[in-house]
């Protein structure tokens, strides 16, 4: 991919957690580029995080569904499409228990229908196309007490969320052998950082802190996972959308792995502190919760490889990303409030509903 010329970029998900860094890394390092959010705005697509970006001239929100084939059509056609950066997704384990088929229509027929639009719209002229598809370590299973996910590991989903992913990562390949469609895949591991919706475990914790809530902990809190600032993944993300081999895959990884409850005890020690609260008050907090089914107990991804071949690594130590990410959340209530309270869903209607 070359800047010779201006591109038109689409980013699924782009009013999202993650999807809303890699808009704003997008519009702000790219000027030339145009980037196109495309949201359809459910609970956890919230335009607030793009403010600082909205009045940009290479900037452009678009209201969507990638299950909504004439929708996608549509929008390829008033577009000159270039390049996908493809984030939209339904994310959480919980909800993938409680509703799996609504994971199935976003993330499988989703991503189906997305390829298939680009495919027919590029009307296979890939020249200068690129098809990247974001996913998750969850695709890979459940490791034990050693052991990494490297990019050969065996698929093993384990919930409905993942599940629904691996299916999806299966597609954006199929096209790849079978259309010769352009596309680049990464797996990444847990993200975290600003505007990140206080479902996941740590925007929930901070703010259940905030508000001398009970902290709920699954089982015993000994699962294990990698984190990864989100803002480091954006640059990931940056960096295989330009550089990454067509029709490869790239894991992503903070190299910085954390049981749950050590994460939280951490959290807790970081929020006492800076609310000026006495030492031990905000642990006092943890509620032990029935574990929920099916959670894998260990997730560590291998990076070696985009270290090795694209040159990435994660930019900060967990600590420090740690104490930044709260700093943030305790200096933008106003917006966690607006979150939880769905007030949030009103900006659209301000900024948008008369066009």
């Amino acid at each position: 991919m070359t800047k010779s010329f201006k591109k038109v970029i689409i980013v699924t998900g782009g009013a999202g957690f993650i999807g809303s860094h890699v808009v704003r890394r997008l519009v702000t390092r790219y000027p030339e580029y145009q980037v196109v959010n495309l949201d359809l705005l459910t609970y956890a697509g919230n335009l607030e995080n793009l403010r600082d970006v909205e009045a940009a001239p290479n900037y452009q929100f678009e209201r969507g569904d990638i299950t909504d084939e004439s929708g996608m059509t549509a929008l390829f056609e008033k577009y000159p499409v270039d390049g996908v950066i493809h984030l939209a997704a339904e994310s959480h384990v919980d909800r993938s228990i409680s509703d799996p088929l609504q994971f199935v229509k976003t993330n499988v027929l989703g991503t189906a229908n997305l390829l298939n639009v680009a495919r027919k719209a590029w009307k296979n002229n890939f020249d200068g196309k690129r098809f990247y598809h974001v996913s998750t370590d969850e695709v890979y299973g459940s490791l034990g007490e050693s052991g990494f996910f490297t990019e050969e590991t065996a698929y093993d989903p384990r919930s409905p969320y993942s599940a629904s992913k691996a299916s999806s990562d299966h597609f954006v390949m199929a096209y790849y052998h079978t259309y010769g469609l352009p596309v680049v895949m990464s797996n990444c591991s847990n993200n975290y950082g600003p505007y990140h919706f206080p479902e996941k475990l740590i925007p929930l914790m901070i703010h259940n802190i905030m508000k001398e809530k009970p902290l709920p902990v699954y089982g015993k809190g000994e699962n294990i996972r990698d984190w990864l600032f989100v803002e480091d993944h954006a640059a990931a993300i940056d960096l295989i959308f330009h550089q990454g081999k067509t029709g490869d895959k790239y894991n992503i990884g903070g190299f910085n792995e954390w049981k749950n409850i050590d994460l939280v005890m951490l959290l807790c020690e970081i929020m006492d502190r800076k609310l000026g609260r006495e030492e031990g008050a905000s642990a006092k907090l943890i509620t032990y919760v029935t574990d929920r089914p099916g959670h894998d107990l260990r997730y560590a991804i291998d990076a070696a490889k985009v270290n090795r071949e694209l040159g990435w690594a994660p930019s900060l130590q967990f600590e420090e990303g740690l104490e930044r990410t709260v700093d943030w959340f305790l200096a933008n209530t106003g917006w966690v409030e607006h979150v939880t309270s769905g007030a949030y869903q009103k900006y659209y209607q301000e900024q948008y509903g008369s066009h």
